[in-house]
């Protein structure tokens, strides 16, 4: 009705998803105070309803004029002071039921609108329930909670996007200690490339690389043959053709053939193992018979009968020191003993040596308890430290993997996760009956469009396609979101977006977000730090929403630069060696 005191203006124009309204001259005020609270008319991203019989329609303000958005300028009769709103209908309520987005009834010419009070507010949003966690409060409310389905949330997965400073690390700090929290069976892996989430969550399980007390091994043999070949030799699926790869594989597979039936997570069939099987052999093996083969010398010059029996070995060398073993010499004039005419693993097998020599990688050729077949620990023992102990947070911290592996690193991680969650969907303790969280921090450096980090984003974009299926969610994190895959964009069901002051990271939410409101995505250059837009299946309307500060909070603040360059730095030759001492070791 025109007499209450939420009412503000008439509908003049009405297009598929918009409505123009013109507010009423006769409001007394343009911040009109009601139940002793103060409305702001024509605020970009506030809610108005427009009430028709037991139906009540919600929409969001997007624009502000003095004139109507269609009118001709040479037909336009100003009338100054004249207020116009363009508002983008979000949702309907009927009756008593609950709020629902999208409208089945369209306003008209004519039809009332009103302000939408923080009552209206409290029933779109709605309360708590079993299946929702608190994101934060609505930027026009201090007392409104803002809730997201925690089922669409996770399995229709989301992402969490913002510049430099927007707040990014505590938003996720937000969102995983509501989870956490709320949900005692709740479990996640948080991948962080930086270190930087450890000091948020005191009581979460850390893996760190060569850590003392919680190292994170990631074998080396967890690879398939094709991430194998790529990265101890260079060699891509394309060289299938070529037959030292094709001898490669058939080694590989020999290798672990020869130790599946040693195995702590059960004996496996011969028959069944290929050279993608995730079983234990040794890559120092591997090298040793490589080298074998291309500098032995033997009593037959036929290649087929140039085997161990007929050899000339003077030392067997040593395996795990990569010490060859060293033969008669051949002489110059074709007589015994003679040169070894296997020559095929010539390319690849100085290549694995400098592989094996480079400390960097020792997390995944010296995997402690997780070495090979004779190891204390099995695969079942890595699941159980990562995704079955008694803490549902799994930080695993990758600050010291070299860069060159960070892709292989991430996609080793995802596969076997998402291995593990398909083998046992039906399982009382994972897959279906027990779904899992993977969140991916500064997911732009090894998801993002460039070919070469092709191992990390495949596993990944497999979770986002068919993740669900088995109760595998995913959350990625990026300041960066233009160059992220967009297979994986295309998949995130929930956008929570921070700040974004680059166009182009502003398209790709725009053009991803479920919601057609580029009114609220307009609004990102302009959020405050630690406010958000978030839009997708989870929430039950489009929403700015700001986030709490966490304490304590991750170590990605910036440093303090005035206060330390207020401090005096005295000289001191001594300083740098130690910075010197990591370079050259690549370790902290």
């Amino acid at each position: 009705m025109k007499s209450e005191i939420t009412y503000l203006g008439h509908i003049i124009r009405v297009d598929s998803g918009t409505i123009e309204v013109e507010v009423s001259n006769d409001i007394p005020s343009a911040a009109p105070i009601i139940n002793g609270r103060l409305y702001k008319i024509g605020q970009i991203g506030t809610f108005v309803k427009i009430p028709i019989g037991n139906i009540t329609i919600y929409g969001i303000v997007s624009s502000v004029s003095n004139t109507p958005s269609k009118s001709e300028e040479i037909n336009l009769k100003h009338s100054f002071g004249s207020r116009f709103l363009t508002v983008q209908l979000v949702g309907e309520k009927i009756g008593e039921d609950e709020f629902e987005k999208g409208v089945g009834t369209y306003p008209t010419i004519n039809d009332e609108v009103h302000i939408v009070i923080e009552k209206d507010l409290f029933d779109i949003y709605g309360k708590k329930d079993n299946g929702s966690i608190e994101i934060g409060k609505h930027s026009s409310s201090e007392n409104l909670s803002v809730y997201a389905d925690l089922h669409k949330l996770i399995l229709r997965h989301c992402a969490i996007l913002g510049s430099t400073g927007s707040g990014k690390s505590n938003t996720t700090v937000s969102i995983l200690k509501a989870i956490l929290g709320d949900y005692q069976g709740s479990r996640v892996i948080l991948v962080d490339p930086h270190g930087e989430y450890p000091s948020a969550f005191p009581d979460a399980k850390v893996l760190k690389i060569n850590d003392v007390a919680n190292p994170l091994f990631i074998p080396f043999w967890l690879m398939s043959f094709d991430e194998l070949a790529y990265f101890l030799v260079g060699a891509k699926p394309t060289d299938d053709q070529k037959p030292d790869y094709r001898l490669f594989r058939d080694l590989i597979t020999k290798l672990k053939k020869d130790n599946c039936t040693f195995l702590k997570s059960g004996v496996i069939n011969p028959n069944f193992v290929t050279a993608d099987s995730p079983i234990p052999f040794s890559a120092r093996k591997l090298w040793y018979e490589m080298n074998w083969l291309l500098n032995a010398t033997f009593d037959t010059a036929n290649k087929d009968d140039q085997i161990l029996a007929t050899a000339k070995e003077i030392d067997a060398g040593d395996i795990e020191n990569l010490i060859p073993a060293t033969f008669t010499p051949y002489p110059t004039n074709n007589t015994a003993p003679f040169k070894s005419k296997h020559i095929e693993f010539y390319s690849y097998e100085k290549k694995i040596l400098s592989r094996l020599r480079d400390s960097r990688f020792d997390f995944l050729f010296n995997p402690g308890e997780y070495k090979d077949s004779s190891s204390h620990k099995d695969l079942h023992n890595l699941l159980n430290e990562w995704i079955g102990s008694d803490k549902k947070l799994a930080i695993l911290d990758l600050s010291g993997v070299p860069f060159e592996v960070l892709d292989i690193t991430v996609g080793l991680i995802t596969r076997f996760v998402y291995d593990s969650m398909f083998w046992g969907r039906q399982e009382t303790y994972t897959g279906k009956n027990r779904p899992l969280l993977l969140a991916y921090e500064e997911a732009h450096t090894y998801l993002n469009k460039n070919e070469n980090n092709s191992y990390s984003k495949e596993a990944v974009e497999k979770v986002f396609k068919e993740g669900r299926k088995f109760g595998l969610g995913a959350l990625v994190i990026s300041q960066r979101p233009s160059e992220i895959s967009e297979t994986i964009l295309a998949q995130v069901g929930t956008f929570i977006a921070l700040r974004l002051t680059n166009s182009g990271d502003q398209s790709i939410v725009k053009n991803s977000a479920p919601d057609n409101l580029n009114s609220l995505i307009d609004l990102l250059p302009s959020l405050r730090t630690g406010e958000a837009i978030i839009v997708g299946e989870a929430i039950k309307i489009p929403s700015r929403v700001r986030l709490k500060l966490n304490v304590p909070r991750p170590t990605s603040d910036d440093p303090k630069l005035v206060e330390k360059w207020l401090e005096a730095h005295p000289e001191d030759q001594e300083n740098y060696k130690l910075v010197v001492t990591r370079i050259r070791q690549q370790k902290f």
